[in-house]
């Protein structure tokens, strides 16, 4: 087969994927995993359900595959730091990051919480796995950015769920939020000072001061 071809059916491929990936991420944080239906999210997709088993294998396959989407998402800032990083500018990424993708990926956000909330029946595999080792190999960087004297010395698997929750907060609770200070949405200028606001009081709380560039609070793409 010409390499041609191959390309071009992986293209494809790939697209149809996340085709059926975003109609999945709105179904199930709609309906939540019961309530979703291969059919209902193949007529999302404007698919034939047969392609979702094709693409998919399963419901539960697809669903798990969103989970860990997001957090893959999420995580990825964290992916190559180093002793040698700068914790302050780090840990403003990963705030500045996880607030704006909750953002820009709402769905993926509650679907993930929805999961969290029911007791993880599908993730805790991952959770007592993967994750568990990735937040140990962040967490022992972190200590060393402590031992080094570059910020105290607070336990970095605590640090690491603060800013899980408190930037996913704005996603989950978004009602209560935007009700509260009289907004139908949070707008660019509300998600500057939210994040302006959690890095201040995240960073100064671990003994580091924050980046020039973080005084304004700017919410720029990650």
């Amino acid at each position: 087969m010409p390499a041609e071809t191959v390309t071009s059916e992986n293209a494809q491929r790939e697209r149809i994927e996340q085709r059926i990936l975003n109609a999945g991420e709105q179904v199930f944080a709609k309906h939540g995993y019961r309530g979703a239906s291969l059919q209902s999210i193949a007529d999302q997709a404007g698919l034939p359900k047969a392609n979702i088993l094709y693409y998919m294998g399963s419901k539960q396959t697809l669903y798990i595959r969103l989970l860990n989407r997001m957090m893959r998402r999420w995580n990825a800032v964290l992916e190559n730091i180093t002793p040698d990083s700068d914790p302050g500018q780090v840990l403003s990424s990963f705030i500045r990051t996880k607030m704006v993708l909750g953002q820009r990926y709402p769905d993926g956000s509650r679907l993930f919480a929805a999961e969290i909330l029911a007791g993880a029946p599908f993730l805790n595999e991952y959770l007592a796995g993967e994750l568990r080792e990735w937040v140990a190999s962040r967490a022992a960087i972190i200590r060393q950015w402590s031992a080094q004297g570059r910020m105290d010395d607070v336990d970095p698997r605590w640090l690491i769920f603060l800013i899980w929750s408190a930037t996913q907060h704005y996603t989950e609770y978004s009602a209560q939020v935007t009700r509260v200070i009289g907004r139908d949405a949070l707008e660019d200028e509300d998600l500057a000072s939210i994040i302006h606001f959690l890095e201040h009081v995240i960073l100064k709380g671990c003994g580091i001061a924050l980046r020039q560039g973080a005084e304004s609070g700017g919410a720029s793409e990650p």
